[in-house]
Parts: C-alpha cells; sequence; structure tokens
C-alpha cells in the first residue's frame, strides 16, 4: 500500500518513540556504516516537538554511542514541520506530501539533500543525500514506532 500522501497532523504521526536503522556510505571511500538506536519526538511548551536519537554507532574510525538533537516548530501547515539544530538556526523542512517530502540544506561547501516517505502508520524513512566537495554521503534511515498501532 503506498502511505507517500500528506500526514493530516504530522506532529501527532511522530510524537512517540521509534526504532531507528541507518545505514552510512561513504561514497569516496566506500566506507561503510550502521547506527541503529531509538528516536524519541516529545512534545515541547513551545508548541513543537523535541527531537532526539540515542543509540550504537558502527563506522571504522568509531564504534560506540553517538545522539543526535533537532528542534521541530509546526510549519506551514498541520502536514510539515520546520526543522532546527539545537541552536535555533534553521535545518530544513520535513513532510511526506507528494509535493513537499524533499527539501535541502546548504552547508558550506557541501549540498545536503533529504526525501521523506511514509511506509505505514508506524513506519516512515528518510534519506540524506550529501554531495560536494567535502563530503560525498549517502544517509538511509528507517524508523518504525515501537509502540505500533496507537497511531493511524
Amino acid at each position: 500500500m503506498n502511505y507517500q500522501q500528506p500526514t493530516p497532523d504530522l506532529q501527532a504521526y511522530l510524537a512517540g518513540s521509534w526504532r531507528v536503522e541507518r545505514t552510512l556510505l561513504d561514497r569516496t571511500s566506500g566506507t561503510n556504516g550502521t547506527f541503529t538506536g531509538v528516536v524519541r519526538y516529545t512534545r515541547n511548551p513551545d508548541g513543537g516537538l523535541d527531537y532526539r536519537e540515542d543509540g550504537t554507532m558502527h563506522w571504522p574510525t568509531h564504534s560506540g554511542p553517538a545522539f543526535r538533537e533537532y528542534l521541530l516548530k509546526p510549519g506551514a501547515g498541520p502536514d510539515s514541520m520546520d526543522v532546527f539544530f539545537p541552536d535555533g538556526r534553521p535545518f530544513h523542512v520535513m513532510s511526506f506530501a507528494d509535493d513537499g517530502n524533499q527539501d535541502k540544506h546548504w552547508c558550506d561547501p557541501d549540498d545536503y539533500r533529504v526525501e521523506y516517505v511514509r511506509e505505514g502508520p508506524d513506519s516512515f524513512s528518510f534519506t540524506w543525500d550529501v554531495r560536494g566537495p567535502a563530503k560525498d554521503l549517502l544517509l538511509e534511515s528507517h524508523l518504525v514506532r515501537i509502540d505500533a498501532g496507537r497511531q493511524a
């Protein structure tokens, strides 16, 4: 079943805990890595969501605990969220809508492009394609709701 469609209330869909599995590929060197862990989207007092992922990264130069944090704020409509770095700098827009499921971020000197795909009521994925003189990476993340069946 194709779930690539707008999510009427993206914030409600995301809220909760998700298991994440990510593959990492450095296309320049051919190096592969993985990240496995948990992502928590927690409602915050500002009307958005706090994003925190905790897990284990395996990469030839590092194997051990890793984490990442972002802040999501309501977007232009209920089917999108604006993603910010923890220090408040804008990052990108998240949406599953056909006309909004892709975005980009310039991080000098590289170009980051993301695509979100809703795979079902309890799973989604996103892919970062990073290209430029400093990086040539493909990061593919697949998330499955831990408390499946809670959302529609």
